[in-house]
């Protein structure tokens, strides 16, 4: 079985690290820069739980055209960054192939198989991934496992293992159990879900409330949690998308406590979220699947967001800031 992971971050450094390891997948990366170098002239580790597994992959490139067409393509690209990788990701695949996102927020296929049939432009700019992949050819995963990049080719893993494989249509296909027996040969707990939209909302609790927040304030959730107020409106975020989720007819209210949510009972890790380690590096904000598909979704199904009405343009402002940025030292470097 061909497998490439497109975006050997650390999510994709995780599962590479994994199947290059444990399992006889032929495994191809897709990475840049100083990762891409590291991966090529030592293979890509992962730290876990005192450990060091890995290895090299049959190829890594920064051209996904050097690649012959794949049988699954693990996908886990930011959102900004899914635009561009749409034509090279569907050539990737070739006439069989398909392709799984891991990713936070809200998906680009959202709508298949439902009566609003059609791409989502916040998540999906000008339908590219609709166009050129298509939501067919699409798989999703929802990770609950903290990683990140400690050094080019060096993942480390700090707790949680835990991933659902869902088709768009809730169906249990033989291609989503063929994915979770790939992931299980690799020691990667996963299962198949009855319902991906459902668990998307779940993890989309969690993120709308830590991740704007720490990306805006630069703080931890341990930190936040000396800021008078700031707790509250992590509430108030997660009862707002709740009540979003309920308007689309997918009711959670009976099983999500917000306040657990912001205030666990087993207390706060002292990590720095995905969009505070981007905005540390840089790097583009996952702002719409997480934040403005949420808002845009409560326009259309007449909910109000005045949470969120509040903090996305905040976040959008800081995402540009941080583009500027980017384009700056991008001319000096020139």
């Amino acid at each position: 079985m061909k497998v490439c992971i497109y975006g050997a971050g650390a999510i994709g450094g995780h599962i590479a690290a994994r199947l290059i390891a444990k399992t006889d997948a032929i495994v191809s990366i897709v990475a840049r820069g100083a990762h891409l170098a590291a991966i090529r002239a030592n293979g890509i580790t992962l730290r876990s739980g005192g450990q060091e597994i890995g290895g090299h992959p049959r190829a890594v490139t920064d051209d996904p055209a050097s690649l012959p067409p794949q049988d699954i393509v693990l996908v886990t690209l930011k959102g900004p960054s899914l635009s561009a990788a749409a034509r090279p990701l569907a050539r990737l695949l070739g006439e069989t192939g398909f392709a799984v996102f891991l990713m936070n927020g809200i998906p680009w296929w959202w709508n298949h198989a439902t009566d609003r049939d059609g791409p989502l432009e916040l998540v999906d700019p000008g339908a590219a991934m609709w166009r050129e992949v298509g939501p067919g050819r699409a798989l999703h995963g929802v990770i609950s496992s903290s990683n990140a990049v400690v050094a080019p080719g060096v993942i480390q893993h700090y707790g949680g293992n835990r991933w659902m494989i869902g088709e768009p249509d809730g169906a249990l296909s033989p291609r989503a159990q063929a994915v979770v027996d790939l992931f299980g040969d690799a020691g990667l707990q996963a299962i198949v879900s009855g319902d991906i939209r459902a668990d998307i909302w779940r993890k989309l609790f969690v993120n709308i409330s830590s991740n704007p927040f720490a990306a805006l304030t630069r703080l931890t959730s341990q930190e936040g949690a000396a800021v008078p107020g700031l707790d509250d409106l992590c509430v108030k975020a997660i009862d707002e998308a709740l009540a979003v989720t309920l308007a689309m007819g997918c009711d959670l209210r009976s099983e999500t406590c917000a306040e657990d949510i912001v205030r666990p009972p087993g207390g706060r890790g002292g990590g720095r979220s995905s969009m505070l380690q981007d905005v540390d590096a840089g790097r583009a904000l996952e702002v719409e699947g997480i934040v403005g598909q949420v808002q845009a979704f409560g326009r259309t199904f007449g909910v109000p967001t005045p949470t969120l009405d509040v903090v996305l343009p905040l976040l959008r402002g800081l995402d540009l800031a941080l583009r500027n940025a980017r384009e700056a030292a991008g001319k000096q470097g020139a």
